[in-house]
């Protein structure tokens, strides 16, 4: 079941790479970060209230964390990654999200103390190569054009290492602070947050830059950035992350460039080729590898907090 979690969540993400890089040409990115936050907290606080009110008393005890874990995940990864969409492509900005994996072993060795199993290893240098492969479209040659980079690709590396603190450090999230309260605490956290943002960019600035029938192609686009990759996939992801650890359960970040090239593949015509197969086949195997290697070991303290 947890499994299940983690690549729904992951495809849920890729829909969120298309639809963003979508959004982005006609709405500032800070305005599109703020209303999915808002709307998405306005609609979590509705359906979870009772279980806010119900766990309250141990967020309050643990609000640093939650601050900390909303801050990296629902607002400085979306953010960063929506502002460097709009000067890199979809392309650079999954090559950088493709480094999480790694990133979290390096934070899981440095923070918690955790052993990592060399099966968990070669998962991920074999799930990373599927992912390259995808990416550069079956042509490794490919990889000299990130010898420049722009601004966008400083932004969209920011959201890789955000996103790799948020799954890392979410081991230390107290147990009885459930998924469904959580969610919803953190988007009113990552709202509040982007407000002062949001009216800094409104300044002498047109966030909107759609008329007629085009709105309702975008309000259609932020409704699915509500429902999919800031409700569900975060209540999914933190579920399977919780009950296998954030070593074995970051591998399956690597489906959300996967799902993002097929579902561009379904709703923006792209062509298929070869290297989609060859790719799909190099991420089923690192992820299978993970999967089935046994949890790494950490010291005592960290152990405890991954079990839960």
């Amino acid at each position: 079941m947890p499994y299940l979690c983690l690549i729904l969540a992951a495809c849920f993400w890729g829909g969120n790479y298309v639809i963003g890089h979508i959004l982005v040409e006609s709405i500032d990115p800070i305005l599109l970060s703020a209303a999915r936050w808002i709307l998405t907290a306005a609609l979590l606080m509705l359906l979870y209230r009772r279980q806010v009110a119900l766990q309250w008393p141990a967020m309050k005890k643990s609000m640093s964390t939650v601050v900390f874990l909303a801050l990296c995940g629902q607002v400085l990864f979306p953010i960063t990654l929506y502002i460097g969409l709009q000067y890199t492509s979809s392309l650079n900005a999954a090559i950088y999200l493709s480094t999480t994996p790694a990133l979290v072993l390096i934070i899981n060795k440095i923070f918690f103390k955790e052993r990592i199993a060399q099966q968990n290893i070669w998962g991920v240098a074999l799930s990373s190569i599927g992912v390259a492969y995808l990416i550069l479209q079956g042509d490794f040659t490919r990889a000299d054009a990130l010898a420049s980079l722009n601004r966008g690709d400083l932004w969209t590396m920011g959201s890789a290492v955000s996103w790799a603190l948020y799954c890392a450090f979410l081991r230390i999230k107290p147990k009885e602070i459930k998924g469904n309260a959580f969610v919803a605490v953190s988007a009113a956290i990552g709202a509040i947050a982007l407000l002062p943002a949001l009216l800094f960019s409104l300044q002498g600035n047109a966030p909107i830059a759609a008329s007629g029938h085009l709105q309702y192609g975008l309000l259609a686009g932020v409704a699915y950035l509500v429902i999919f990759p800031s409700w569900l996939s975060y209540l999914l992801w933190n579920k399977g992350i919780l009950a296998i650890g954030s070593t074995r359960g970051e591998i399956y970040s690597h489906l959300i460039p996967l799902s993002g090239g097929i579902l561009s593949i379904v709703f923006l015509r792209e062509p298929t080729h070869a290297f989609h197969l060859v790719s799909a086949m190099l991420i089923a195997c690192g992820i299978a590898l993970c999967s089935l290697a046994k949890h790494g070991q950490s010291a005592p303290h960290a152990q405890a907090k991954a079990s839960r």
